[in-house]
């Protein structure tokens, strides 16, 4: 008998005994956040130490053509729900874009059909507040910081430390404050591990999802001084290399980047070593990914562009599955699979039925990995800041050929890209005139997937925060999560408001927290439905102002406070709601 033939054989007879077996496998899914293609050893990097890694790389199924969305929280609600991110209301990473509508069916929710007990440690990014909390969304112990990383404006509980955000952080346990000791990493996966240690008898999702090495660049100083001499670029092919000046400044940053990721690598070599100990790595989904590109310019493998863009620096990234029970290690496959289809395999793998009365994007990747052709089907990619762009940084790839749009909305075609993939990865010759037939039937494509989604319910509908309810209260209200004004950050003077659903009507406590003391002789003014509240401040100096007792009607309503001295609005950094 060929080998081959006894390998499906085998698949089949494990398939089968997944359906009857009461016991499904345990999940354990590692993600890092903004390490590309090209920050690992594994990939051709000789410059970065990712031993672990790379070890765990020959005993996996590579798939060598893992493709994700070019920013975080859209990356984070696909791989959450096999979804494209515009439909679960993520449109974004902060102008409160980044919060995924309650209603959707995550990987947590789904795997608790069978019992599964579920974790979540590090970064979550898709709403810090009820219901769109992971502890609303399927996961039984979260420990997670806010917003989209640490000492970001979102993460008022760290902000203030700056460059000291990542060490001794303040984190937020089951939603209660917590202060903890070390460095972030560190404590992300030593919370994993024994997590994986208490529910090693049963089946587990243990969602291990580092913030490292996204900015800022903090790392314990042990793991920079062994890079700290390194010129990043040293034993590289200059073709490899991105086309632009790379100045002291971005060498250091890659320096930094590769002591955050070998300390990652260090951690999860401890992960890694538990779960032998254990006895459960046969029976243990493990698997490896990041979730964009990198964010400065450095080695990734050739590719072009980087986090942000459509082309595949920005969005193809390494995935490295491990599953010993059914699938046999070191080996590849090359044909296009994403994080839409992440949920879909689980589902199989794990014998737990995926959400049926909602639209799933992704396909099981299962046949890939057993020589089979999977059917052609079409990748959407797209990123511009607050909503979508109509043919601005939008991709569609079919097949072998990918068409990118970084143009006008009403731009001809011969203003867009069009690449053949599979001969040509790092996407330099441009076929577009070439074979412009295929780029029209893309671009219409193209058209047709961005007015589909645009118009998702959950966009034209975005998830609201909840004040009032029994669940949370007091409520925080913070900078990641507030729209309006576009690209609200850290500036002390904007206008903004955030979304939420009034659950009772009432008095409210208020608590507005500014980023610097404010002036006197101004008014702060809360706007709220069709009614203004207002209070004078004669004293210098405050950074806090608080407004007691105050009415909020029940119901849907933008929140909308502002401190105005003279003719300026000073906006808070975050606001303490809490429902008497």
């Amino acid at each position: 008998m060929k080998k081959s033939t006894l390998f499906f054989l085998l698949c089949f007879v494990f398939l089968i005994k997944c359906e009857k077996d009461t016991t499904p496998p345990n999940v354990i899914l590692i993600i890092t956040d903004d390490q590309g293609y090209g920050d690992l050893n594994f990939n051709g990097n000789p410059n970065i130490k990712t031993p672990a890694l790379d070890k765990f790389a020959t005993e996996s199924v590579r798939f060598n053509n893992f493709y994700v969305s070019p920013v975080c929280a859209p990356t984070r609600s696909s791989l959450m729900t096999g979804r494209y991110s515009l439909r679960t209301g993520v449109r974004d990473t902060y102008n409160g874009g980044a919060i995924m509508a309650s209603s959707e069916v995550t990987l947590a929710e789904m795997l608790k059909q069978a019992n599964f007990t579920t974790g979540i440690f590090g970064k979550w990014h898709l709403g810090d507040n009820y219901p769109s909390r992971p502890s609303d969304q399927g996961f039984d112990e979260s420990l997670i910081h806010l917003a989209g990383g640490m000492g970001q404006v979102g993460d008022f509980t760290n902000y203030f430390k700056k460059d000291t955000s990542y060490f001794d952080p303040i984190l937020w346990h089951n939603n209660e404050q917590k202060p903890y000791k070390g460095y972030c990493s560190d404590i992300f996966t030593e919370n994993a591990i024994e997590f994986i240690e208490k529910n090693k008898n049963n089946p587990f999702f243990c969602y291990l999802s580092f913030n490292a090495p996204h900015n800022p660049l903090q790392v314990p100083d042990e793991y920079y001084q062994a890079y700290k001499t390194l010129d990043p670029t040293d034993g590289i092919d200059p073709e490899l290399i991105p086309n632009e000046k790379i100045s002291e400044k971005t060498k250091d940053n890659t320096r930094k980047v590769y002591a955050m990721v070998t300390n990652i690598d260090d951690n999860l070599k401890k992960l890694f070593n538990k779960v032998d100990e254990l006895g459960i790595k046969d029976n243990t989904i493990l698997i490896f990914m990041t979730d964009n590109g990198p964010q400065h310019a450095r080695y990734i493998s050739g590719m072009k562009g980087r986090k942000s863009s459509v082309y595949n620096g920005g969005i193809r990234v390494p995935f490295f599955l491990r599953f010993p029970a059914m699938f046999r290690g070191n080996q590849e496959v090359n044909q296009i699979t994403a994080h839409i289809d992440l949920l879909p395999t689980l589902s199989k793998l794990c014998n737990v039925e995926m959400p049926r009365d909602r639209k799933i994007d992704g396909r099981s990747f299962i046949p890939s990995i057993n020589s089979e052709k999977l059917p052609e089907r079409s990748f959407f990619s797209y990123w511009t800041r607050k909503y979508p762009e109509l043919f601005n940084n939008i991709a569609l790839q079919r097949g072998q050929f990918k068409l990118i749009g970084k143009t006008d909305y009403n731009s001809p075609i011969e203003n867009f890209e069009l690449y053949d993939t599979y001969k040509d990865p790092f996407e330099k010759n441009n076929l577009v005139t070439q074979k412009k037939s295929i780029a029209l039937s893309l671009k219409k494509e193209m058209h047709q997937t961005f007015l589909e989604l645009v118009n998702s319910e959950n966009l034209k509908n975005p998830p609201r925060i909840m004040l009032g309810s029994d669940f949370e209260n007091p409520v925080y209200l913070n900078r990641n999560d507030a729209g309006g004004q576009r690209a609200v950050w850290n500036q002390e003077q904007a206008y903004s408001f955030w979304k939420v659903d009034i659950n009772k009507e009432g008095l409210y406590d208020l608590k507005f927290k500014f980023l610097k003391p404010l002036p006197a002789n101004g008014n702060m003014y809360l706007e709220i439905g069709q009614s203004i509240q207002q209070k004078f401040n004669s004293k210098d100096n405050l950074d806090v102002i608080e407004m007691k007792s105050v009415y909020l009607p029940k119901g849907f309503n933008d929140f909308t406070p502002f401190y105005m001295f003279q003719k300026g609005n000073y906006f808070p950094l975050y606001v303490k709601v809490t429902a008497k």
